[in-house]
């Protein structure tokens, strides 16, 4: 089957990658993204559906009677500027959900997720004498406001398309370059946000007697959270809280009304995740009350997406079939990750296992070049993560590949 991968197709979709990188969009927002996957679906015999969930595309390919196997990629960037130096580096430009002017880039590896979904599929179709059953390609969008899975769901995306009897999904991380990595059991975090809006009382700067400085207040917030998970949280639970948005004002002698804070919670156990969010309100309303405010915060939580549980048995029989194609010294067994994705929630929805895995994108002298500077090489979300383009495009086509043929009917 994986003589179907030639050098050819690895060309051409290291094209699509380049492509991809080059031209970013945030979430909710991948239409050119859409366009380009829709396209190069065509000619491979799949049927081919787009606008799912917003701007996902699904596309079906059928081989005869067998199992139903999902394989998903996600497709949107990161409102953050690129410091890559790569040639095909992004200098685009987008329009946050807030309505500002951000850069974009593709800083969590969507590009590579999806160029190698199409690498997978395209080998599949070629190759369709090694298998029978169906194939179900979701190319998923919004995945970083954890929120996409879950609006392609509510659009029927197991109503309208076959379903699948696994969930098969990858991602892109800092591990050595031809290497694969899984968990079995919990892999990531819970996660959770919320959006906190103190209100004080605005004047002059001059004059800060006369208000209720609500940059204080969050300034106060901010160092009173760090202590939850430091003092409220048993050793050995994996809780992570992240203050990361912080806004106030416009003008330097200014006080202003208001004090704005976007706040992170990734957790594993959902009785602890529970109380650090309580114990986040607790703490801003107690500091709020201790400024003196005049009315009480306001808290605006979405809830993300649930911990990602790789299923133990079709984790256990996948990462064998990746030993027998990869070579045992190629594939790792991992920690969990505090980090969250999305995907999930389409296992959850049908109550079939879901298998997810890393694989690496680090090139041979990263974690040298890292190491001797004190660091690891950039993680996922930097303005300097990049994977190198090989080995990591085809290890990333042949792990899907493999995966999707484990779960599949012999012919």
């Amino acid at each position: 089957m994986l003589r179907h991968w030639t050098p050819e197709l690895a060309e051409r979709l290291g094209e699509v990658y380049r492509d991809l990188h080059r031209h970013p969009e945030l979430s909710l927002r991948e239409h050119r993204t859409a366009d380009r996957v829709a396209a190069a679906l065509g000619p491979l015999g799949c049927e081919v559906a787009t606008g799912i969930g917003g701007t996902g595309v699904v596309a079906v390919l059928r081989n005869g009677d067998g199992p139903v196997v999902m394989l998903r990629a996600d497709m949107d960037a990161l409102p953050v500027a690129e410091e890559t130096g790569l040639p095909y580096a992004s200098t685009a430009r987008g329009v946050d959900e807030s309505g500002a002017e951000v850069p974009v880039m593709h800083a969590c590896g969507h590009d590579m997720h999806v160029a190698c979904l199409l690498g997978a599929l395209e080998t599949l179709a070629r190759g369709r004498a090694a298998w029978s059953g169906t194939v179900l390609a979701v190319f998923q969008p919004a995945e970083e406001l954890v929120r996409g899975a879950q609006d392609m769901i509510d659009d029927g995306l197991f109503e309208r398309f076959p379903r699948p009897e696994v969930v098969l999904g990858q991602h892109v991380a800092p591990l050595p370059a031809g290497t694969v990595g899984y968990g079995e059991g919990p892999v990531m975090a819970a996660g959770d946000s919320v959006q906190v809006t103190l209100f004080g009382r605005g004047g002059h700067g001059a004059r800060p007697e006369d208000t209720v400085d609500p940059v204080v207040m969050a300034a106060a917030v901010v160092m009173r959270l760090q202590g939850i998970v430091a003092r409220e949280v048993p050793h050995h639970e994996k809780v992570v809280l992240t203050v990361g948005r912080l806004h106030a004002g416009h003008k330097d002698n200014v006080i202003p009304d208001t004090a704005e804070l976007g706040i992170g919670v990734r957790s594993f156990d959902p009785a602890v995740r529970d109380r650090v969010r309580a114990a986040v309100e607790r703490v801003v309303r107690a500091e709020a009350a201790a400024s003196g405010a005049d009315r009480e915060p306001a808290f605006a939580w979405k809830t993300g997406a649930p911990v990602l549980v790789s299923d133990p048995r079709a984790t256990a029989v996948t990462a064998e079939a990746f030993r027998g194609r990869f070579g045992a010294d190629r594939v790792v067994r991992l920690p969990s990750l505090a980090a969250s994705e999305d995907v999930g929630r389409y296992g959850e929805a049908l109550g079939v296992p879901t298998v997810f895995w890393f694989w690496g994108g680090a090139g041979p002298g990263a974690f040298a070049e890292a190491a001797a500077e004190g660091r690891l090489p950039p993680f996922n979300h930097s303005p300097r993560f990049a994977p190198v383009l090989e080995p990591t495009l085809t290890t990333g086509v042949q792990a899907l590949t493999v995966a999707a043929l484990t779960w599949l009917a012999a012919p």
